[in-house]
């Protein structure tokens, strides 16, 4: 075994215009949740508990789309969704339409580990949070002035927004404008990818991974993306663990997560070529990235988009924070 690694991401699809200020506070987010990951690490935990507390630590903080901060619907609430798993035995839970569980990671994890099931959406997830004994909160806790500013400006310009908010150029773009974007081959009026994962390989070799979004902004009530969908958005095996981000409809088509761990039991690549691959052979016209690790302990990261906030660590001291391609 190669030791451990922990990879941790923000998003993918990063306004090209974002300020520098908000990169900044981006990195630093995202430099803490890895410092917090490596000090578990270092301290024998399990992957699977220490992608749980990273994506814990990323669902409080309102910087990124999920827990505290997430999209809204285009009702203007919010509806989360999450799923986790654990690679030696492939077990797994994941969560949807939440609306008032503090911390959905946490959920999957216990759909995972206190239910018979591998899955648990809407009114029956919100009745098990509470059997379980998990701390609830009103909606209103993970809705964020900025976001309702940006649900606001959705709704009045029919244009893609990045990053929550329409690129240069398109702020006059009025609600009669064709959008430039499609998703499953229809035109939509909002591209929000700001999902966070985790994924982890501990000193013994284990791999786990762990994902969490509020979805898009201005989405349909009801909808469900490519981060509680196991193989689509988040995959851990004995080889790999995998989280994915962006185009949640595109992910889903390719099955993304699940084919880095094939193409590596399958065709024999490393992690990289295999991450690399499945970016270039497995999106069609879709816009995503992803994050993985192997039970080697390598760690890698892929996108076909303008930036995804990332950050990766490994136990021989390697650390790297960006946004940007390299």
């Amino acid at each position: 075994m190669g030791g451990w690694a922990i990879a941790v991401h923000g998003g993918a699809g990063v306004d090209p215009n974002l300020p520098m200020e908000r990169q900044e506070q981006a990195k630093q987010l995202l430099t803490r949740c890895l410092n917090l990951g490596i000090s578990a690490l270092r301290s024998d935990l399990a992957a699977i508990d220490v992608v749980e507390l990273v994506v814990r630590e990323l669902e409080t903080d309102p910087f990124f789309n999920s827990g505290r901060g997430s999209a809204l619907t285009e009702k203007g609430t919010v509806e989360m969704e999450a799923s986790i798993m654990d690679g030696p035995k492939r077990r797994c839970g994941a969560v949807s339409g939440l609306t008032t569980v503090k911390n959905p990671i946490s959920l999957a994890r216990l759909v995972m580990d206190k239910s018979p099931h591998s899955y648990l959406a809407f009114s029956g997830a919100e009745d098990f949070a509470r059997q379980q004994g998990v701390e609830l909160v009103e909606n209103e806790y993970f809705i964020t002035e900025e976001n309702v500013g940006m649900l606001k400006l959705a709704k009045e310009a029919n244009t893609i927004l990045f990053d929550y908010r329409i690129p240069l150029g398109m702020e006059s773009c009025s609600s009669g404008v064709e959008s430039p974007l499609h998703m499953n081959g229809l035109p939509i009026s909002v591209y929000a990818p700001e999902t966070v994962g985790c994924v982890v390989v501990d000193n013994q070799g284990r791999c786990a991974a762990a994902t969490s979004t509020g979805g898009l902004m201005n989405k349909m009530t009801g909808r469900i993306g490519d981060s509680p969908l196991i193989g689509a958005g988040t995959y851990a095996g004995d080889l790999c663990g995998v989280s994915c981000t962006g185009e949640g409809e595109a992910i889903i088509r390719g099955t993304l997560a699940r084919e880095v761990a094939a193409v590596m039991e399958y065709k024999g690549l490393g992690l990289q070529e295999a991450v690399d691959f499945v970016i270039k052979e497995r999106l069609d016209d879709g816009k995503a990235g992803l994050i993985a690790v192997s039970n080697k302990g390598e760690v890698a990261c892929g996108f076909n988009c303008t930036g995804m906030f990332r950050g990766c660590a490994t136990e021989d001291g390697f650390m790297e924070v960006g946004i940007w391609e390299q």
